[in-house]
C-alpha cells in the first residue's frame, strides 16, 4: 500500500476540474483496504471513495484521504435456466463491461450502454437509461466497512434502490439506520441477466431506430449499437467536452400539479409512473427557461441537451467547481420561479 501526496485530480473527474488530492491510495484489491485500515495513521482519517469521477463536482482540493478504486476482473459466477450471474470488479469501466457481457452472449445490460463511470459506481447511483435501471439487473455486491474493516455482502433489498438513489447516498442517522454514505467501499458487483432474454424497446428513440432500420426484432447487440449512436448524437463525450452527464434528476409531481403546469405550458414533456405520480423532463424545464447554450464563466448548458452542464474552458482554462455550482443554482432558481419545482442535482458536490 503506497500513499501518494498532492495528486492532480483533473484526469480523474469527467468535468475536467482542476483540483488535487492531499493524499491518495490506489485500491487494486481488497487486501489494500485491509492494509490501509491496519495503519494507525490512516485508520481514522476521513476518507473519500473515488471511482471514475463521472458523477462529482470538485469545488476545491480534496482533504479526506482519497481511495481510488481500481479493482479489476470479470467472470461468470453462475448459470441456470433462468439467468446468468456475472461479476465485475468495482474498478472496471462500466461501458466496457456492458460490451464484454454481450461478447460473452450474456444479454440484458445493452440499454445501459455508454453510461460513463465504473462498475462500483453503478449501484451507488442506481444508473438507468432507456427503460432499464441497474436495480432491474442487480444480484448482489461485496463491500468493505471503512469503519470496522469488515467485508459484507448486500442484496437488492438491502441496497434500498430508488430513482438515482441507494443506501450508499445516505448517512446513517441512528443505530438502526443503515445509511452507508462515506462508510462503504464497494469491491465487486454481480448482475443477474435474465433468461430468456427480452428486449426493452419502449422508448421513442428506439422506436425511431427500429422504423429507420426496418428491424422490429433487434438483437441485444443491435440495441447496444443503437443506444450508443443515440447517446453520441445527444450527449457530449466527456473526453472532448467535460461534463458529468445529466446534471439534474427528472422531478416527479402529483397528477394535480402536472395538470396545473399543463394548463400554463401545454407542451411540457411528462411521463406517467406506475405509482400514479408524473415524471417531468428536467431538460425540457431548463430549456423552457431559456438556458440552453447559455454560460456562466466557463460553465455552460449544452446546446443539444439542456440537462447537461459542460466545461467550456477545456483543459487549458478549465471550469471551476464554483462556476458549475453558480450555474446550477441559477438554473434551479429559474425553474422554481416559473414552474414551482425544485430541481435536485445528480452529481455529488465535493
Amino acid at each position: 500500500m503506497i500513499v501518494e501526496h498532492n495528486v492532480p485530480l483533473q484526469q480523474h473527474n469527467s468535468f475536467g476540474i482542476v483540483a488535487r488530492a492531499q493524499h491518495l491510495v490506489r485500491i487494486g484489491e481488497e487486501i489494500d483496504v485491509t492494509a490501509l485500515l491496519a495503519d494507525e495513521k490512516w485508520r481514522r482519517a476521513p476518507k473519500f471513495v473515488l471511482g471514475g469521477g463521472s458523477n462529482i463536482v470538485l469545488t476545491g482540493d480534496v482533504k479526506p484521504l482519497v481511495l481510488k478504486v481500481e479493482i479489476k476482473g470479470r467472470r461468470l459466477v453462475e448459470e441456470s435456466a433462468r439467468a446468468w450471474i456475472v461479476e465485475a470488479g468495482a474498478g472496471e469501466i462500466w461501458h466496457d463491461t456492458v460490451s464484454w457481457t454481450l461478447d460473452q452472449g450474456y444479454h440484458g445490460l445493452e440499454n445501459l450502454a455508454l453510461i460513463p463511470g465504473t462498475v462500483g459506481g453503478s449501484p451507488v447511483q442506481n444508473i438507468g437509461a432507456y427503460g432499464v435501471e441497474l436495480q432491474d439487473r442487480f444480484d448482489s455486491l461485496d463491500a468493505i466497512d471503512l469503519e470496522t474493516g469488515r467485508p459484507f455482502t448486500l442484496d437488492a433489498s438491502q441496497c434500498a434502490f430508488g430513482y438515482r438513489d441507494s443506501v450508499f447516498k445516505h448517512l446513517g442517522a441512528g443505530e438502526n439506520d443503515f445509511g452507508l454514505a462515506g462508510r462503504a467501499l464497494i469491491t465487486r458487483v454481480r448482475f443477474r441477466l435474465p433468461k430468456p432474454w427480452k428486449p426493452e424497446l419502449g422508448y421513442l428513440d428506439l422506436e425511431r431506430k427500429m422504423a429507420e432500420a426496418g428491424n422490429f426484432a433487434p438483437s441485444a447487440r443491435e440495441i447496444f449499437d443503437w443506444i450508443c449512436a443515440i447517446r453520441r448524437a445527444k450527449l457530449p463525450d466527456w473526453r472532448v467536452l467535460g461534463n458529468a452527464g445529466s446534471f439534474f434528476k427528472n422531478p416527479t409531481v402529483t397528477p394535480e400539479q402536472c395538470a396545473d403546469i399543463i394548463a400554463r405550458d401545454p407542451k411540457i414533456v411528462h411521463y406517467p409512473m406506475a405509482d400514479g405520480s408524473i415524471k417531468l423532463a428536467a431538460g425540457w424545464l431548463i430549456d423552457a427557461c431559456g438556458w440552453k447554450g447559455k454560460s456562466v464563466g466557463n460553465a455552460g448548458v449544452y446546446e443539444r441537451q439542456a440537462l447537461v452542464l459542460v466545461n467550456r474552458g477545456g483543459k487549458e482554462n478549465p471550469v471551476t467547481g464554483g462556476e458549475v455550482m453558480t450555474l446550477a443554482k441559477a438554473i434551479q432558481t429559474s425553474v422554481y420561479e416559473r414552474f414551482g419545482i425544485r430541481l435536485e442535482p445528480e452529481p455529488v458536490v465535493v
